[in-house]
């Protein structure tokens, strides 16, 4: 299907809809967390699925149910070890993460999902309850919404992006994320974008951005800006379940992800972009 006829039965004017259900349903489903459409597998060769046995549930019993903040001697120690982890490691040691107290009340562990050779990355909030029950990033309403935004640009899930969030596990009643979640997960995103090595990176939503360039602001104020993550070009953007909320600004998220290509075509020569 051709980009133009993949646009016209989003209703992209540029805005994206749920095809599948009313608006008004899509509104009173919406969750304030990652969610996103059933998934496609990878192909094992390239991709990093949450299929794997380290992203089963772990037994309550097992589980932490308090956390204090990480001293800084252990939290550096930590980051040591973790940023020596390669793909398969860094899956299983996120599955059994005890670091903060989300260890007591997650189902599963929600690492990420994609290519592992993709030059887009997309970074996410948290989990949210489709999330935490399949172990897998963006697999509800919001998920449905980013992979239309993904086949608006000729992208998949699957190919070429890699989909992450700041947290692994779910906070309760999806509910922000705080400072010493954020801090424990911080080493598995770091680690994740080390190994990925992506030449472009999209913050979805304000909790994204904020924790990637390390500083406190409104994806208003963000957005239509080249930052950097380290040496990585970053975009930032509306997260889906926001748009979901407030459809008047998907045409600003639009907005914001053909400034992310064009960055990504002028990095490249144009080369392996899709159009």
């Amino acid at each position: 299907m051709r980009r133009a006829d993949v646009l016209r039965e989003l209703g992209l004017a540029p805005v994206w809809r749920l095809r599948s259900q009313p608006a008004s349903q899509a509104s009173a489903s919406a969750i304030t967390t990652d969610s996103a459409a059933t998934a496609v597998v990878p192909s094992a060769s390239r991709a990093i699925t949450t299929d794997s046995p380290a992203t089963a549930a772990v037994p309550s019993a097992s589980r932490a149910t308090d956390a204090m903040p990480l001293s800084a001697e252990t939290f550096e120690l930590r980051r040591a070890r973790i940023s020596s982890l390669d793909h398969e490691a860094l899956v299983a040691d996120i599955a059994h993460c005890t670091a903060c107290a989300l260890a007591g009340t997650r189902n599963r562990t929600v690492p990420g999902v994609g290519d592992i050779r993709a030059q887009w990355m997309f970074v996410g909030e948290a989990p949210g309850a489709d999330e935490d029950a399949r172990g897998e990033p963006f697999v509800g309403l919001a998920g449905q919404l980013l992979d239309n935004m993904l086949a608006a640009l000729g992208l998949t899930r699957t190919e070429n992006v890699y989909i992450a969030n700041v947290l692994k596990c779910r906070p309760p009643n999806n509910r922000a994320p705080e400072p010493i979640e954020a801090q424990a997960c911080g080493a598995y995103l770091d680690r994740q974008i080390d190994l990925i090595s992506p030449r472009l990176i999209v913050a979805l939503g304000k909790s994204a951005a904020c924790q990637l360039l390390g500083m406190e602001a409104s994806v208003a104020s963000l957005r239509n800006r080249i930052h950097r993550y380290r040496d990585t070009p970053l975009v930032v953007t509306y997260h889906p379940a926001y748009l979901l909320r407030n459809p008047i600004d998907k045409a600003r998220a639009w907005e914001d992800l053909l400034f992310a290509r064009r960055l990504l075509r002028e990095q490249a020569g144009g080369a392996n972009v899709p159009r």
